[in-house]
């Protein structure tokens, strides 16, 4: 009878083919062709031989695999010990403190600051911003959640710099290269992180709209110590060691130093309330705190808190766009790797025309974001020297935070939908990214507020848009398509009475223009011809795929394909 047949030796239901091999064990430096250019080019070749020993432990399957673990097993909260007392720390799997240790020893929580360490007077070494960024860009390759606490510890310390006493306090243990994750006094410690609290129920990014209050514990005043009493709605990373927060002072709006632990010893008053429940960033923990007269430092004078913090968020939001950029890039590697090696209708998904035309708009897209975003950073190594460079600077950051993070979600949806059901199970890593995309958009200022900023710095600093044209018009003459958008751009600042209502439009033809400009000077022709024959030489639209017949699409997308 059939049923009491045996099932043959070595039976097996299938055989698995027409699969990609994991995408791993590759050098995200060295397999990088525009990034080597872009790291190149923006002052930091001399960082390619560190860049492309991480590039190689960063693109490892070891820690890829990492970054999986750091998103499947979740912070957790405890708010209590087993006794009953307050503890207040988040518990994180053993494979995000690895991830952390690795950036730390990279140096992407610090590095640019590393002459600080010869005084605080001492000038920066060149290219060191590019350098760092280039590190970040491939880590966020592996797992972007832990970069939230490397990022804002990198944009602590030209906040401290305000305030000097506090500065040659906790610089120099920032700028250690050893990542400790014991909940310990920071003088215990070999190295500490920091991170942030602006944000309130009532008035999220309207901050001077805060309720929290700071008092002074004795006389008062820069460098001293108060009681601060409140809450914040966001205070992302709360098992760093020491946070800067915004609360009202007798004299207004302030900018405090608040450490876990006190000079004492003892656990300051911060009260973890809940963790946020994100859409994505599962790995960093986000949570809602209250002080309860908890101990912080006054970093300036008081009213100037505004003043002092925004420059650590001018440090995030290049991170945004940087780390927005390389999330991208690892959308389009898998893109494309598994298009290389999947069949369909007898005939390899790259050789298919539409796929290959869907693939080279990713990959257009990327390497304008990438170049972009590191001409950014190249300003931030050059404004203590170069005043030009500095009011690009203040122009170009909220321009390229606005438009590198409002496409990437699109992006990473388009590069997802490249890999069919592949894409949409958990099992790799393009749901993550997916989900991640947004909150680079959102965090330190979402898009209307990226374009007021550029609105507000142009009314500060007029001659600031002339620098810009200036540095746009080095790459008029080689296209039509450009020329005719650095006009029309230039045309949208004539009529200053509507500039608000029309500043999206306005920021996005600036960054779409720049980008140009960088890929007409230094990309090979084939990209920049089609980036500016559809961005800028007619209405383009959101969808992927649409490049031009007579755009190279091979060469596009050979280039864009992770080199083993």
């Amino acid at each position: 009878m059939a049923s009491q047949m045996e099932t043959p030796a070595g039976f097996a239901t299938h055989e698995v083919f027409n699969q990609p091999p994991p995408l791993e064990d590759v050098n995200l430096f060295t397999g990088d062709k525009a990034l080597q250019e872009t790291v190149a080019r923006e002052g930091a070749g001399h960082a390619a031989a560190s860049l492309a020993a991480f590039g190689a432990k960063a693109g490892s399957a070891e820690v890829l695999d990492l970054g999986r673990q750091a998103n499947a097993y979740l912070p957790v909260l405890k708010s209590f010990d087993r006794f009953g007392n307050r503890a207040d720390r988040v518990e994180f799997h053993p494979a995000y403190h690895r991830l952390m240790a690795l950036s730390v020893e990279q140096g992407l929580h610090g590095s640019p600051w590393d002459h600080l360490k010869e005084g605080l007077d001492a000038k920066p070494k060149a290219g060191a911003v590019v350098a760092r960024l280039a590190g970040t860009y491939m880590m966020t390759q592996a797992e972007a959640g832990h970069g939230c606490p490397i990022t804002m510890t990198n944009a602590a310390v030209p906040a401290l710099l305000f305030q000097p006493s506090l500065a040659k306090e906790w610089v120099p243990r920032i700028l250690s290269r050893q990542y400790d994750e014991r909940f310990l006094p920071a003088r215990e410690k070999k190295g500490v992180t920091f991170g942030m609290g602006m944000t309130e129920k009532q008035g999220g990014t309207d901050v001077r709209a805060n309720t929290t209050v700071a008092h002074p514990a004795a006389k008062g005043g820069p460098g001293e110590e108060y009681r601060i009493t409140g809450h914040k709605w966001f205070f992302s990373a709360p098992m760093c060691d020491a946070f800067l927060v915004l609360a009202q002072a007798p004299g207004g709006i302030s900018c405090f130093l608040m450490p876990r632990f006190l000079p004492d010893g003892s656990v300051n008053a911060i009260r973890i309330q809940r963790l946020k429940d994100k859409v994505g960033n599962k790995s960093n923990a986000s949570s809602e705190v209250e002080f309860q007269a908890a101990s912080g430092w006054l970093i300036g004078e008081e009213g100037r808190g505004v003043r002092n913090i925004i420059e650590m968020a001018t440090y995030t939001r290049l991170d945004c766009a940087v780390a927005t950029a390389g999330m991208m890039r690892q959308a389009v590697s898998q893109a494309v790797h598994h298009c290389f090696y999947r069949t369909v209708f007898q005939k390899k998904l790259i050789d298919q025309p539409l796929m290959a035309n869907v693939l080279a708009d990713l990959a257009l897209e990327t390497e304008a974001a990438t170049a972009l975003s590191f001409r950014v950073a190249r300003s931030f190594d050059r404004a203590h020297e170069d005043e030009a460079e500095a009011a690009f600077r203040r122009i170009m950051t909220p321009v390229a935070k606005y438009w590198v993070c409002k496409r990437a979600p699109n992006l990473a949806y388009e590069a997802m939908e490249c890999l069919g059901g592949n894409g949409y199970v958990e099992e790799g890593i393009a749901g993550r990214i997916y989900r991640e995309m947004p909150v680079n958009a959102i965090w330190e200022g979402s898009g209307n507020v990226m374009c007021l900023d550029v609105l507000r710095a142009l009314m500060r600093e007029p001659q600031a848009l002339d620098i810009v044209f200036a540095e746009l018009d080095k790459a008029r003459g080689a296209s039509a398509a450009y020329d005719g958008a650095l006009g029309a751009l230039k045309d949208g600042f004539t009529d200053m009475a509507s500039l608000e209502a029309r500043s999206r439009q306005v920021v996005e033809q600036m960054a779409k223009v720049a980008a140009g400009a960088l890929l007409l000077q230094h990309a090979p022709g084939f990209v920049s011809d089609a980036y500016c024959a559809t961005r800028l030489g007619r209405d383009w639209g959101d969808v992927y795929g649409t490049l031009p017949v007579g755009a190279d699409v091979r060469a596009i997308n050979e280039r864009a394909r992770l080199a083993s």
